[in-house]
């Protein structure tokens, strides 16, 4: 067994969207003949179409390798392929935490990327082997030394330890995984606590096994991800989760390789599957340890943090019979994405939903596409918002997330909202755009920095509100795509803030309501006004659609009535016949603005997003 742990290696990829790091791990499968002809396609272990599409990584996948090295040795390599976008870091810390190194992939035309320093950081922090690869040198514009250069200046590995690749080319593959055989250490056995004097030592460790990731298949229930850390797991066995507390039996074990292969049991230092048929979807924890339920572990492995949504939005069914479906599709989305949060929510014009947690704009992108392709849903997703902290004149604090529970503004003392580090590398050329950006968005800048290779790195200090909105996609546009960015936390700090309502013939939309800085309320209410006069269908009677804070109205736009020529079939005869069928007409339109409904399509949500400031 100590032989085999030996030649166990544990690592996962942490790079930048598009640096190439599912082309590498395709690379990795290849080289040890994972995967035949006649089953390799690209980006292998993507396996959502989602993923294809939008070519990025939005799960963590695992698969075992068999490598003979050059030593002669046969090793065995269980390799996790972590997503690249800052709202998808809580899959890759999850992962590293599986892990004792990592390959850190840098594009050798981009550069080092906000992103890249976020997961390098957070790799650092963990204590893991960094292996650094330069990827995409065969391409014209690549910059092997600068970017060298750059890798030693921000993350601090030496020039000579990079290894230069293509992963498109297969060059410099057998390199990597030389360096990972002898780089990354084996697992090893993390020390139990020490027993009292009273108790004998046990003659084997008890079984810690860390929960890093879980999913819900229709047919064997929750399929458990984990690394085993200590002791073995075998068909059979009685099993528990600490924290969980839910006792079960292992129905079925085993691995990817990449394809799923059933084993008999898991030892110290291994990845791999395990079904219990646990149906019950909150029973299982991601971050949990898995342990025997006779002979159970002293302590539970350390978990992880567990992250707070910072982005909240609310999704209702476009037909309210499918308000259970909705709910069934979510706790399946939350076991496989734990980072995910909802309550159910009522609201007078879209009836029953949920308000949802997200990590970023992004994560509520997929989450909507998912539910949308997985579940064939129709939704209805409301403008994103932020958590305020609301200090009313009782004395009392309120989280807020949803703008329509604002309290009455005669009640209220002041606002907090959330503050965030944004961190921009881009190159030098675009920093003007950059500042003009941050400085519209409110922001104070913290420092900036001119770093090698015609970098710059700037930080500022923005409101997260304004983050959420249009942000990732104005800094791409004023860097032509060049810049990159990546925020963390930093607290509250009270603002001058309302919330703008809007009004549909007099009737107000929660689901539109918005809170935003006083100074841009104005602004916002009539370009938002404007954008839904185009994009609301016209009625049978004119709709008056308002921009209000408060009782104030800051800004109106008439949508005008489909007219139906009562008068055509009137060829002549007296004045008076028209008249009287005009009058008709308009009780009529009276009577159906009275009761009638304007339905407001999901393109008017999102028009909150697109109303430029």
């Amino acid at each position: 067994m100590n032989q085999d742990l030996k030649r166990i290696r544990n690592f996962s990829i942490i790079a930048h969207i598009d640096h190439g790091k599912s082309t590498l791990a395709d690379c990795f499968l290849d080289i040890t003949k994972a995967v035949n002809e006649r089953q390799k396609k690209e980006q292998f272990l993507d396996r959502m179409d989602l993923e294809r599409e939008r070519g990025i990584t939005i799960k963590a996948q695992t698969v075992r390798l068999s490598y003979q090295a050059k030593d002669g040795l046969l090793y065995q390599l269980n390799l996790i392929d972590t997503p690249g976008h800052v709202d998808f870091s809580y899959e890759v810390s999850r992962s590293l935490s599986a892990c004792e190194g990592v390959l850190l992939v840098v594009d050798a035309a981009q550069g080092v990327e906000a992103q890249t320093m976020a997961h390098a950081s957070l790799a650092v922090a963990k204590g893991l082997v960094i292996i650094p690869v330069l990827n995409k040198i065969d391409l014209p514009a690549a910059q092997v030394d600068e970017v060298s250069h750059q890798l030693e200046e921000l993350v601090g590995i030496k020039k000579e330890e990079v290894i230069p690749v293509s992963a498109k080319e297969k060059r410099g593959i057998q390199d990597i995984l030389e360096r990972v055989v002898q780089d990354i250490p084996p697992p090893k056995v993390p020390e139990q606590d020490h027993p009292s004097q009273s108790q004998a030592p046990s003659p084997s460790p008890a079984l810690r096994a860390l929960v890093f990731d879980s999913w819900f298949d229709s047919y064997q229930g929750v399929v458990i991800l984990c690394r085993v850390f200590e002791g073995q797991i075998k068909v059979g066995d009685q099993v528990c989760f600490m924290q969980g507390g839910k006792n079960s039996t292992v129905l079925k074990l085993g691995i990817f390789n990449p394809f799923p292969f059933n084993l008999k049991e898991l030892g110290t230092g291994e990845v791999g599957f395990v079904i219990t048929g646990i149906k019950g979807i909150k029973d299982v924890i991601v971050g949990d340890t898995l342990t025997h339920a006779e002979t159970p572990a002293s302590a539970p492995l350390d978990g992880f943090k567990k992250l707070k949504p910072m982005v909240f939005s609310s999704l209702f069914p476009s037909d309210s019979g499918d308000f259970v479906q909705l709910k069934t599709a979510l706790e399946k989305l939350v076991l496989n994405d734990s980072s995910l949060i909802f309550e159910t929510e009522n609201s007078p014009a879209l009836g029953f939903g949920f308000r949802c947690g997200f990590l970023g704009l992004l994560h509520l992108e997929i989450i909507q596409e998912r539910l949308e392709r997985e579940f064939n849903l129709q939704l209805i997703v409301t403008a994103p918002s932020v958590v305020y902290n609301v200090f009313t004149k009782d004395g009392e604090v309120q989280k807020l997330d949803n703008p329509s529970t604002l309290p009455d503004p005669s009640k209220i003392e002041y606002i907090e909202e959330p503050f965030v580090k944004v961190s921009i590398h881009t190159p030098s050329e675009y920093v003007g755009g950059v500042l003009k950006l941050c400085e519209d968005k409110r922001g104070e800048q913290i420092r900036m920095e001119y770093s090698a290779g015609n970098r710059v790195i700037i930080e500022y200090r923005l409101p997260l509100s304004e983050i959420v909105m249009d942000f990732h996609d104005r800094l791409k546009s004023v860097s032509r795509g060049y810049a990159s960015m990546e925020y963390e936390w930093m607290g509250f700090a009270s603002s001058q803030l309302v919330k703008l309502d809007v009004l549909l013939n007099g009737e107000k939309v929660d689901a539109l309501s918005v809170i935003l800085h006083r100074s841009k309320a104005q602004k916002k209410g009539r370009a938002l006004v404007q954008k839904l006069k185009e994009l609301i269908h016209r009625q049978q009677y004119q709709v008056a659609i308002q921009a209000a804070i408060g009782s104030k109205i800051v800004a109106r736009e008439t949508l005008g009535a489909l007219r139906k020529d009562v008068t055509a079939k009137c060829y002549g005869g007296d004045i008076t016949r028209k008249r009287k069928l005009l009058e008709k007409q308009k009780k009529g339109k009276k009577r159906m603005k009275a009761i009638g409904k304007v339905d407001v399509p999901q393109s008017a949500f999102m028009a909150i997003l697109k109303t430029d400031d």
